[in-house]
């Protein structure tokens, strides 16, 4: 089951669970659109992976399965 991290780990903006602009990679290293639109050009600077649009957990779901409260923030490159 995905994490869902609560944010980017370039610019530490928000990702709540249902954010439609959360981009993450193969081993769920997130990020926001901007980050990933921009300087990161699609591609996970931890792994050199595609970046895609995180799935969103339906509502009902997410209170048997919240999301991931553990931040996480790289120094970009």
């Amino acid at each position: 089951m995905l994490e869902l991290r609560p944010n980017c780990e370039r610019c530490d903006a928000d990702l709540p669970a249902h954010a439609s602009h959360a981009r993450i990679c193969s081993f769920e290293c997130t990020f926001c659109a901007d980050c990933c639109d921009g300087p990161l050009q699609q591609q996970c600077p931890n792994c050199a992976g595609e970046l895609v649009q995180r799935p969103r957990r339906p509502a009902e779901k997410l209170a048997q399965f919240p999301a991931s409260t553990k931040r996480v923030l790289k120094a970009p490159q």
